[in-house]
């Protein structure tokens, strides 16, 4: 029996594959693909459609699901394509029973289900917990992601992900730790904390527990994990007691990749961003003044509606003024059904061209930082035989093969300017 998993995206997607493969494979569905699906930008859903054509073509006879965000927001698109047999939302993809019923659908069905029949997908909205899933493992990776939370109670003019992910909702406490305890027990030495919005953690919770009382209590009462990292934040939401771990807990790693999207205030304003320019340059200062080895990344997009050149040079400075060393960067992509895509869009050669700069911009950032490491030694997680990851998310290419999912103390030799190298 095959089930593949095919992901697109966030670590969050990352950490739902792993329950669907479990799902699938105890629902007895064999030689089937799952196509975990990203529908943060326009050409995230392209590579998954291209993805799915390319897998019809070369496995003729499996059977092809489709899940994700894409599926849960363009459910009728993916249904309509003859290569996809079961389209399934993102709340269907997590229950064991949704597998169940797909398993005898496509069973009954040899010829395959006709497009209607293709969808299992409710409505997002209505769902109002995330229920926690006991994983052993995760499939060729080295860390392990534990979901904290999903969803996001904003609405950001550009965003589409609260579309397919719903409201904000919150794992317990008391589960987070447990999954957390077993993952160590398993042999990670790494876990990072995943979710759409995890500032936004225990909002729905009873007591309204904030992320870093959560961190604080994973820290306390799992003292054999070795690593623990966030994922995505946004800066304004995080909570003291994230900030006073940082300063006092070296097992809380010193990386945080913030939710930043532009430099300008006008332009974070026609975002629906709750934050302005400055108020993110002074939270990295802040955490630099606690953490002095921190490092941080960023999310940036570039060409956003109405964003002039004047505007956009704020963005280009922010990497320097915050100190970014890890940028990812999005050429804007216009999702329909948001705010942003009605606005007055900028040129698309004007987006690539921008993107490109911001791109070029981060790239120098990382050389800087990678200078500076050189010499370091630095406690290496190791992710393959021949590639690791400091402590500060830097890539480092090892010396010698190592087994993965070990920590190595080791001294960065030099640098090839996207990576650095070990003694």
């Amino acid at each position: 029996m095959t089930i593949d998993v095919v992901t697109f995206g966030c670590r969050l997607n990352a950490y739902e594959s792993e329950v669907i493969r479990r799902q699938a494979a105890a629902a007895g569905l064999a030689d089937a693909v799952v196509i975990n699906t990203c529908a943060v930008t326009a050409e995230a859903v392209r590579q998954a459609r291209q993805a799915i054509r390319r897998i019809r073509r070369e496995r003729p006879r499996a059977h092809i699901i489709v899940t994700g965000c894409a599926a849960q927001t363009e459910p009728d698109g993916f249904a309509a394509m003859d290569e996809v047999d079961r389209v399934l939302g993102n709340a269907e993809k997590m229950r064991a029973d949704a597998w169940a019923e797909t398993g005898r659908s496509l069973g009954r069905a040899p010829f395959g289900l006709d497009r209607a029949e293709k969808i299992l997908v409710n409505d997002i909205m209505a769902v109002t917990e995330t229920a926690p899933h006991l994983i052993e493992g995760f499939d060729g990776r080295a860390r392990a992601f534990v979901q904290v939370q999903n969803g996001c109670d904003h609405r950001c003019t550009f965003c589409i992900i609260p579309y397919g992910r719903g409201n904000s909702r919150s794992v317990p406490m008391g589960e987070v730790v447990t999954q957390v305890r077993r993952l160590a027990a398993n042999g990670y030495c790494e876990v990072v904390l995943t979710g759409v919005d995890i500032t936004g953690y225990g909002a729905d919770l009873p007591g309204a527990p904030k992320l870093g009382t959560l961190v604080k209590q994973i820290l306390k009462h799992v003292p054999e994990i070795a690593r623990l990292r966030l994922s995505s934040i946004d800066s304004i939401e995080a909570d003291r007691d994230v900030l006073a771990a940082l300063a006092e807990e070296k097992r809380l790693m010193p990386h945080l990749h913030l939710s930043l999207q532009a430099g300008d205030d006008l332009i974070l304003k026609r975002m629906k961003r709750r934050h302005l320019r400055a108020d993110a340059i002074a939270f990295c200062d802040a955490v630099r003044r606690l953490r002095p080895d921190v490092v941080f990344g960023g999310d940036v997009i570039a060409g956003f509606p109405t964003e002039s050149e004047e505007m956009f040079s704020r963005s280009l400075d922010l990497v320097d003024e915050c100190g970014l060393t890890h940028l990812h960067v999005f050429p804007f992509s216009p999702r329909p059904g948001t705010p942003a895509a009605r606005m007055p869009q900028v040129a698309r050669a004007v987006v690539k061209e921008r993107a490109r700069r911001l791109r070029e911009k981060g790239a120098a950032a990382l050389v800087r930082h990678l200078d500076r490491e050189v010499g370091a030694r630095r406690q290496v997680l190791t992710e393959s035989c021949e590639i690791g990851r400091t402590e500060h998310f830097t890539p480092v290419r090892l010396s010698r093969p190592v087994e993965p999912g070990v920590i190595l103390d080791l001294t960065m030799a030099s640098h090839d300017g996207r990576q650095l190298l070990a003694a």
